[in-house]
């Protein structure tokens, strides 16, 4: 079964390569891709349907089937601000349906505070072979809208 990995927030899509973080730049985490969000994109949404393995105020893990792992990160390094300005509205171990509420956040308080607000959602472990992307740099996309494709494993 491919699974469709969706936007988790509206804004613009950036290349992985370009976020300002060498851990996502270089994939160490995984392949994907990754979205500047707009000054009014304030909740994020799961990019697809699963179990929640890890929720913090500025990240998500999500299981999906196929035993694969979706990580969405509210801006690069926005663990510093402790939660503030963020609002989480599930839990570990919670089923969720992709576009389902997980996090309310103001990407332009992120940005004030000297931090990017990029949001980079990734196919953890996945082979970059693997992905399908469906939208490319430059585009503007809405949460929900499905970003790429990952291919069952071989």
């Amino acid at each position: 079964m491919t699974l469709v990995i969706t936007a988790p927030v509206t804004g613009r899509v950036v290349a992985l390569a370009d976020v300002p973080d060498p851990v996502f730049a270089q994939a160490v985490v995984g392949p994907g891709i990754a979205i500047e969000p707009d000054d009014d994109a304030t909740v994020a949404t799961a990019p697809v349907a699963g179990s929640i393995v890890k929720i913090h105020p500025h990240a998500v893990v999500i299981g999906a089937a196929g035993d694969r792992g979706v990580l969405t990160h509210l801006g690069i390094n926005t663990v510093q601000m402790s939660g503030e300005g963020f609002t989480v509205h599930a839990a570990d171990g919670d089923t969720v349906a992709s576009g389902q509420k997980l996090i309310d956040w103001d990407p332009q308080a992120v940005r004030a505070s000297g931090r990017s607000a990029i949001v980079p959602i990734v196919a953890m472990q996945a082979e970059e072979a693997s992905l399908t992307m469906l939208a490319q740099a430059g585009d503007h996309v809405t949460a929900g809208q499905p970003l790429m494709e990952w291919a069952d494993p071989a």
